[in-house]
C-alpha cells in the first residue's frame, strides 16, 4: 500500500495551497457579478441577465468536474489546479472583448476552470491527511469559497472605480495567473505518481457518475448534495429581495442580513468538519445539518414585518451555519468511502450532481414564487426536501474505505 507524507508541516502546505486555488477561482467568477452594472450600461443589456452568465458558469462547471480524473493523473493535480486557474482567467479575460455573446463563451470558459479545483484539491489533501483530521481540513479548505467572494467583493469595487470594468477583469486575471505561477513551488511535493499515458477523457466523463451511482454508500451522499446546493443556493439567491419585497425591509437590512448568513457560514463549515472528525460520524453530523437547513428554511418561509430584526438574523445566520456549512464535510466523506485512487474521479462525480442542483434550483424556486404569488411555499419546498434527505441519512453508516 502507497504511503505519504502525513507530517504536520505537509498537510499546512497542502491546505494552504488548495484553499488559495479554490478562492482565487472563486473571484475570478464572482468578478462579473460585481461590475454587471457597470458593464451592462455599455453593452446596452439589463443587468439581470447576470443570472445566465451565472447559469452557464455552473453547467461549464459540471462538465469540468467529471473530466478532472484523467487530467490530474496524467499532469498531477498541482499543474492540473495552475491550468485551471489559467482558465478561469482567460474566461474572465474574454469579457473585455465587449460584446454580451462573449460574456456567455467566458462564462462556460470560466466555468470549465471552476469546476477541476475541487476534484483536484481532493487529490491532494486525501494523500496528506490523517484520517482523522480529513473532515477539517476539507472544511477548511472550502472556506476558500467565501474568502473569494470576499475578494471579489473587496478588491473588484476598487479596480473598477480605478481602471473600469475591462480594468477590473484585467487586475483579477492578473491576480490569478501570478497565483497560478506560484503554486509552482508546491508542485514537487505534491504532483508524484502521474500517468504519462492516462486518457484524459475516455472513460473518464461518464465514469465519475457511474462510479458514484453504482455504490449504495454514495448514492444517498450524492443525490443529498443536490437537494443541500438546490437549498443553498436557492436561499441566497433570493433572500435580499424576499427580505426587501415581502417583509418591506431596506436594502441595507437585506444586505446586513446576507453578510450574516455569510459569516455563519464560514463558522459552521469549520465547526461541522471539527465536529466530524471527533465523532467520526460524518454522515450523522450531515443529516443533523440537513435537518438544522430544513428547519431554519421552514422559519424563513414565515417572515413577516412583525418580525424583530434580530429574530430574522438568528435564522439567516442558523442557514449560513447549515445550509452554507456542509460541503467540507460532504466531500471529506466522498474522499472516505473511495480508494485512494478513485478520489478524483468521485469527487467530480458528486460534484457534477452538486452542481446540477446550483442551475437547476433558482429557476425552480422563481417558478414557485410565480404560481404562488410569494416566497412562503418555495421556502417550504426546501425545507421538506432538505428534511427527508436528513431522516434518510440517520440511518447507520457505511465504513469508510480508507485507513
Amino acid at each position: 500500500m502507497e504511503t505519504f507524507d502525513r507530517s504536520p508541516g505537509t498537510v499546512a502546505i497542502a491546505l494552504v495551497a488548495t484553499t488559495a486555488v479554490q478562492a482565487f477561482v472563486t473571484m475570478a467568477t464572482l468578478t462579473v457579478s460585481v461590475f454587471a452594472p457597470e458593464a451592462a450600461k455599455e453593452l446596452g443589456v439589463a443587468p439581470e441577465n447576470i443570472g445566465l452568465y451565472a447559469s452557464i458558469t455552473y453547467i461549464g462547471a459540471m462538465i469540468g468536474t467529471v473530466t478532472a480524473g484523467g487530467f490530474v493523473r496524467r499532469y498531477g493535480a498541482i499543474r492540473f489546479s495552475q491550468i485551471s486557474m489559467v482558465v478561469c482567467a482567460a474566461g474572465l479575460l474574454i469579457c473585455t472583448g465587449g460584446h454580451w455573446s462573449l460574456f456567455l463563451i467566458a462564462a462556460m470558459i470560466g466555468g470549465l476552470g471552476y469546476g477541476p479545483t475541487t476534484p483536484a484539491s481532493s487529490h491532494v489533501l486525501s494523500r496528506h491527511t490523517p484520517p482523522r483530521f480529513l473532515s477539517l481540513v476539507f472544511s477548511i479548505k472550502q472556506t476558500g469559497v467565501p474568502l473569494g467572494g470576499l475578494l471579489a467583493g473587496l478588491l473588484v469595487p476598487l479596480f473598477l472605480a480605478w481602471y473600469g470594468w475591462r480594468g477590473a477583469a484585467a487586475s483579477v486575471v492578473a491576480i490569478v495567473v501570478v497565483s497560478a505561477i506560484l503554486l509552482q513551488f508546491t508542485r514537487r511535493r505534491f504532483d508524484f505518481g502521474m500517468v504519462a499515458g492516462e486518457p484524459l477523457l475516455r472513460g473518464n466523463v461518464m465514469g465519475p457518475l457511474r462510479l458514484v451511482f453504482a455504490r449504495k454508500e454514495l448514492r444517498l451522499l450524492v443525490i443529498g448534495s443536490f437537494l443541500f446546493a438546490a437549498s443553498q443556493q436557492s436561499y441566497i439567491y433570493f433572500l435580499v429581495t424576499y427580505l426587501e419585497t415581502g417583509i418591506g425591509w431596506t436594502n441595507q437590512q437585506a444586505g446586513f442580513a446576507l453578510s450574516v448568513l455569510g459569516a455563519a457560514a464560514v463558522i459552521g463549515r469549520v465547526a461541522w468538519g471539527a465536529l466530524a472528525d471527533a465523532t467520526g460520524r460524518s454522515q450523522f453530523v450531515l443529516a443533523v445539518i440537513a435537518l438544522g437547513m430544513a428547519v431554519s428554511s421552514a422559519a424563513t418561509a414565515f417572515f413577516a414585518g412583525e418580525w424583530p430584526s434580530w429574530a430574522v438574523f438568528i435564522v439567516c445566520a442558523a442557514f449560513g451555519a447549515t445550509g452554507v456549512g456542509w460541503n467540507g464535510v460532504y466531500i471529506a466523506e466522498i474522499t472516505r468511502r473511495v480508494a485512494p485512487d478513485e478520489v478524483t474521479r468521485a469527487t467530480g462525480g458528486g460534484l457534477f450532481v452538486t452542481f446540477a442542483g446550483v442551475v437547476t434550483a433558482p429557476a425552480v424556486f422563481s417558478i414557485v414564487v410565480h404560481m404562488t404569488g410569494g416566497y412562503s411555499a418555495a421556502y417550504l419546498i426546501l425545507a421538506a426536501g432538505t428534511f427527508v434527505v436528513g431522516v434518510l441519512m440517520l440511518r447507520p453508516e457505511k465504513k469508510a474505505i480508507q485507513a
